[in-house]
């Protein structure tokens, strides 16, 4: 299996409903790094799995509207917990739709999967991996 990553980095505010959250209950900041791998079985006729430039650029569109937000404050997410995982597939959904729009540079229905990991500090992350 062959992979390109790219990396990227949002900065955001968000709570938690829930005891099993305590601290994270109340709004509080997080930096995420996010990096978004993207999963062929072989290379196009260029040698490549994607173009890596496209891919930074779908990604940077993906994070744009939630960058510096109040997570909570975000329509689209109203009633949902912005765990790190649940961003993660979030994240995933839209870089899959870029593939099958086929905006990466190669046909989506060439690559195998993406997987999106989240670091959210240096000893804890979150991925979700899925066909597209």
């Amino acid at each position: 299996m062959f992979a390109v990553e790219v990396r990227d980095h949002i900065m955001i505010a968000h709570s938690f409903r829930g005891e099993l959250f305590g601290p994270a209950q109340a709004v509080h900041g997080a930096t995420f790094v996010i990096d978004a791998a993207f999963l062929a079985e072989t290379l196009d006729a260029n040698g490549v799995v994607i173009d890596i430039g496209r891919a930074h650029e779908a990604l940077k569109e993906v994070l744009q509207p939630l960058n510096y937000k109040n997570l909570d404050d975000v329509a689209e997410f109203e009633g949902v917990n912005t765990t790190t995982e649940f961003l993660t597939k979030h994240i995933h959904d839209h870089l899959a739709k870029a593939a099958r729009d086929d905006r990466l540079g190669r046909p989506g229905a060439e690559l195998s999967a993406i997987r999106v990991t989240i670091s959210e500090s240096h000893v804890a992350r979150a991925w979700y991996e899925a066909k597209i």
